[in-house]
């Protein structure tokens, strides 16, 4: 099949990737077209970080009881929920051309890969981020909440909050242990008894053996596709689970959260993934070529 790389070639945004049909290149992975869409991606990220920013300051400013707050915050946040589900989408669709790239994603530094859950971050990982952030705020404005004043911000949760942020993250560590079993389980097919079978007749005709049976070389090629088909297709499954638990966590956090709460934790989100990147980046760079 003709490649469609071309057609995508300097998009104007993130979106017009996604809206590009991605076509694999005889069987090779769409994994350059990814890696565009993720750079434009976090561009765009950093773009909405600055205005999270803006507009807390300005509604802190204004007091966050200020009549227009709400209008100031809701499309904010519902802007960048939708660019995380942007994101979810173009993912989806590539990995239907090349799972393999997402659970080993070439766009992403040594560092990242080594605290991936199943090609991202890991949904459990999200209410650390907002204990953590919930410390940080408590510590910088604790005269005020021992005065009684209310700060709107994620050291201002309430017992209610508490409540409903810790049963949620109970029943996201079930969730993701689940998908971890099912990917366990998937895992070790790679030793089931067909692939078994598969490699030690490979090895024969390497060996320059007579292939057993009456079995032709093109007979067991395509053997061989099907299994490894069967076991991408198995990942695939499991990779959507694992990216619909993601963005399900993301948006069950920000329903707990008010809206000058969720704008925090959007901020801190941001700014967790956008440095982390950076790091990861910067220390690939300086790891000398062996």
């Amino acid at each position: 099949m003709q490649t469609n790389i071309e057609a995508m070639a300097m998009p104007q945004n993130s979106h017009s990737i996604l809206m590009a049909p991605i076509i694999s290149n005889g069987g090779s992975p769409a994994r350059e077209s990814f890696r565009r869409f993720f750079e434009c991606w976090l561009v765009e990220q950093n773009q909405q970080l600055q205005e999270l920013i803006s507009a807390s300051s300005s509604v802190a400013f204004a007091n966050s009881n200020h009549p227009d707050a709400d209008a100031i915050l809701q499309p904010l946040i519902d802007r960048v929920v939708r660019h995380y589900e942007h994101y979810y989408q173009a993912k989806s669709r590539c990995a239907e051309q090349d799972v393999l790239s997402m659970f080993s994603p070439s766009w992403r530094s040594s560092l990242e890969d080594a605290f991936l859950w199943i090609g991202g971050w890991r949904p459990s990982m999200a209410f650390h981020l907002l204990y953590s952030k919930s410390g940080h705020q408590l510590e910088a404005q604790l005269a005020e909440l021992i005065r009684g004043l209310s700060t709107g911000d994620l050291a201002d949760l309430s017992p209610d909050q508490l409540s409903r942020v810790d049963k949620l993250h109970q029943r996201t560590i079930t969730e993701e242990k689940k998908i971890s079993e099912k990917l366990g389980k998937h895992q070790e097919t790679v030793a089931d008894s067909s692939t078994v079978e598969l490699s030690h007749v490979m090895s024969d005709m390497l060996q320059n053996r007579d292939v057993p049976g009456n079995r032709s070389l093109d007979n067991i090629e395509e053997q061989i596709e099907n299994t490894l088909v069967s076991k991408e297709e198995g990942l695939q499954k499991i990779l959507k689970k694992a990216d619909e638990l993601r963005l399900r966590t993301l948006k069950d956090i920000l329903n707990i959260l008010g809206l000058t709460q969720a704008v925090h934790f959007l901020i801190a989100a941001a700014e967790l993934h956008l440095r982390f990147h950076d790091w990861g980046k910067k220390r690939d760079d300086e790891v000398p070529f062996q």
